[in-house]
């Protein structure tokens, strides 16, 4: 990265586009960058007043329609319970967007896979960290792609 940070970290929001690689695909839901919770920004303001969709990093692999469904109109941030190192820092960085931004309403997209259930554990204990009770929607899409 050039002197002054790479600009992949850069915060950004995405206009929508129409699919340009065949009339069959659909088109990218997503409006804003980045996603891993790593380079996540918790002051940002643009998760004022967001429904937030928090997704472990396999989902969008094996759920087809992973962004009609899932991430139209949402704040995406995205994590692995397994792989990811500082899932601590998880937990705090998720607290401070829960403390400091109104959060509308809490997705979490997650595997069938037992350790996928971290997710949920890590946003319940940030939520309890920040002193919040928001109501958390969880949706388990199986190994094949099926909704659970």
């Amino acid at each position: 990265c050039p002197a002054g940070g790479c600009p992949g970290l850069a915060q950004q929001d995405i206009a929508p586009q129409e699919s340009i690689q065949s009339p069959q695909a659909g088109r990218s839901e997503l409006r804003h960058w980045p996603v891993q919770l790593h380079l996540i920004n918790p002051g940002d303001p643009s998760f004022d007043d967001a429904d937030l969709l928090i997704c472990a990093d396999c989902v969008p692999f094996a759920h087809a329609d992973f962004h009609s469904r899932f991430v139209k109109n949402k704040r995406v941030v995205m994590l692995c319970p397994k792989l990811d190192s500082g899932i601590a820092a998880y937990v705090e960085k998720l607290a401070t967007i829960f403390s400091n931004r109104r959060i509308r309403s809490i997705t979490i997209a997650r595997m069938e896979v037992p350790c996928c259930g971290g997710v949920e554990v890590i946003v319940r204990n940030a939520l309890q960290r920040a002193g919040q009770s928001a109501m958390v929607r969880v949706e388990v899409v199986s190994i094949q792609g099926d909704m659970r």
